[in-house]
């Protein structure tokens, strides 16, 4: 059953947060920043769980 749990972005390495009020969220692996979680954005966007989670 734990595939079926979102991706906690707080737990993975490349999960940062930004100085920047309108993009507050970053990933490193991914390269971007966002308004939202980056595991949201990336479900969003694509469909697919993000799939370069790395734990901490």
């Amino acid at each position: 059953m734990k595939s079926d749990k979102r991706v906690n972005c707080h737990k993975c390495k490349g999960f940062y947060i930004t100085w920047d009020k309108n993009f507050p969220y970053g990933c490193r692996i991914l390269g971007f920043k966002s308004k939202y979680l980056p595991s949201v954005e990336v479900y969003r966007s694509s469909g697919v769980k993000c799939m370069y989670f790395t734990q901490k």
